[in-house]
C-alpha cells in the first residue's frame, strides 16, 4: 500500500503578483522552493487564507532573491496581490515510510523572507493530544 502524505509547505506567503494572461502555474522564488523541497513543475495545492479559495497547480522558479509569489493564468483569479497563501506538496510513500516521515515547514514573514524552517514531528502516540490541543 502507498499513502499520499503531506511532504512540505510554505506557510502564509504573500502574493506579490497575478498575471492572468501568462500560461498557467505559480511562480515562486527558487530560494524558497529549495527551502520547502519543491522542484520546478512539482504539483502543489494552494490555499488562499484571505478568501478561502483552494486550487492545484504546479510551481515554476522565479528570480532568486525577489521573494516572488505570482499567480499565473487562471490561478490569477483565485487571489489578489497581498493575499496570504499556504502552498503544500504531497508525496506517495510506503506505509512504513509514511509512519516516520517528517514534513518540511517553511514559515515566512510579511515580506516573504524565511522566519523559520523545521521538520514537523507528530508521533502517533501524540495524535490525540495534537488534534485536541485547542479544545
Amino acid at each position: 500500500m502507498t499513502r499520499s502524505m503531506f511532504k512540505s509547505k510554505i506557510h502564509r506567503a504573500r502574493i506579490t503578483e497575478a498575471e492572468l494572461y501568462y500560461e498557467g502555474s505559480f511562480t515562486i522564488d527558487p530560494e524558497l522552493m529549495e527551502a520547502a523541497d519543491l522542484l520546478p513543475y512539482e504539483q502543489v495545492s494552494v490555499v488562499n487564507v484571505n478568501n478561502g479559495e483552494r486550487f492545484e497547480t504546479y510551481v515554476i522558479p522565479g528570480e532568486p532573491g525577489k521573494r516572488q509569489f505570482c499567480l499565473n493564468g487562471a490561478a490569477a483569479r483565485k487571489g489578489a496581490v497581498g493575499d496570504e497563501v499556504i502552498i503544500m506538496s504531497y508525496a506517495a510513500m510506503s506505509d512504513e515510510e509514511a509512519r516516520t516521515y517528517r514534513p518540511t515547514v517553511v514559515l515566512v514573514d510579511e515580506r516573504n523572507n524565511i522566519k523559520s524552517r523545521y521538520h514537523e514531528v507528530l508521533h502517533s502516540t501524540n495524535v490525540y493530544e495534537a488534534l485536541h490541543a485547542d479544545a
